[in-house]
């Protein structure tokens, strides 16, 4: 009976669209295990995280991603690399849905993990709390958030603009017709390009390159207990900044009851005011 059930189990592995559904699973589970400890150790490690750590956790994790299942599915780990390769006829559409599923699942595990490894550092950085924003927000360990500065539009065409970056480059180095990279050396160079992007083109969204990356994370903090602001923290900001730039332009009037009856004769649009309050 045992021996029966373990072949059909092996059977079941020996089926290619098994075998990439797993390595695409583990492959980004390694990725966003690296990254998203490295983004815990900056958000609660006060001195044991850094900006450049953060970049060097993703890229090396993109490197041991690669390590672990290049050789089986191509360790895309990125569901924009996949839709690419789709489209410019690389592989099949009926691949896209398994690859995206296991890259979906794995990067939903690793936060899990993350989340788990870093239960009680999370706890004690905000006292408790869940926040997804302020200066004691734990959300953005798990996704990327727009700063102030960005708006939704704009955030969408930075990483339209740094995903194709990505793209063209991985092309680059694995091209063979042109001027790859040694071969055995494609993942520490599509790590340290990972790197580089981070360095470089990071600031304005956080370089999520990747829905695999953001989205899982993502719904996994909405399940754990961050709630539906990971979904709409943009919008609250927004309606934050026109609350306050409404209240920066509205005139301060003072109140009548601390000046003299000449109130109304210095502020004549607000005699409606001073007929109520004297």
């Amino acid at each position: 009976m045992a021996g029966s059930v373990l072949e059909n189990i092996q059977s079941v592995l020996q089926k290619t669209w098994v075998r990439e559904f797993l390595a695409e699973f583990l492959s980004t589970y390694v990725l966003m295990v690296f990254g998203l400890g490295s983004v815990a150790h900056m958000v609660l490690g006060e001195r044991l995280g850094s900006y450049l750590g953060v970049n060097l956790g993703f890229g090396f994790g993109v490197t041991m991603g690669i390590h672990v299942a290049g050789g089986i599915s191509g360790a895309h780990m990125n569901a924009a690399v996949t839709f690419t390769n789709c489209a410019l006829g690389r592989m099949a559409w009926k691949k896209f849905p398994i690859y995206v599923l296991g890259q979906f699942l794995g990067s939903f595990l690793a936060a899990a993990t993350t989340y788990l490894i870093f239960y009680g550092a999370i706890n004690h950085y905000a006292g408790g709390e869940l926040l997804v924003t302020g200066p004691k927000s734990t959300a953005n360990i798990f996704a990327t958030y727009l700063p102030e500065h960005m708006t939704l539009w704009r955030g969408f065409v930075d990483e339209v603009f740094v995903t194709g970056m990505l793209q063209l480059c991985i092309f680059a180095i694995t091209d063979k017709l042109n001027s790859p990279a040694l071969q055995g050396t494609e993942p520490l160079m599509i790590g340290i390009l990972v790197c580089v992007l981070g360095v470089s083109l990071g600031m304005n969204t956080g370089y999520a390159i990747n829905p695999s990356r953001d989205l899982p994370p993502r719904f996994f903090t909405f399940i754990a207990g961050w709630g539906k602001k990971v979904f709409r923290v943009l919008r609250d900001w927004r309606i934050v900044q026109q609350e306050t730039r409404r209240r920066q332009h509205r005139p301060t009037i003072p109140s009548p009851h601390l000046f003299s009856s000449n109130f109304c004769e210095t502020y004549p649009t607000h005699k409606w005011f001073c007929a109520s309050s004297f």
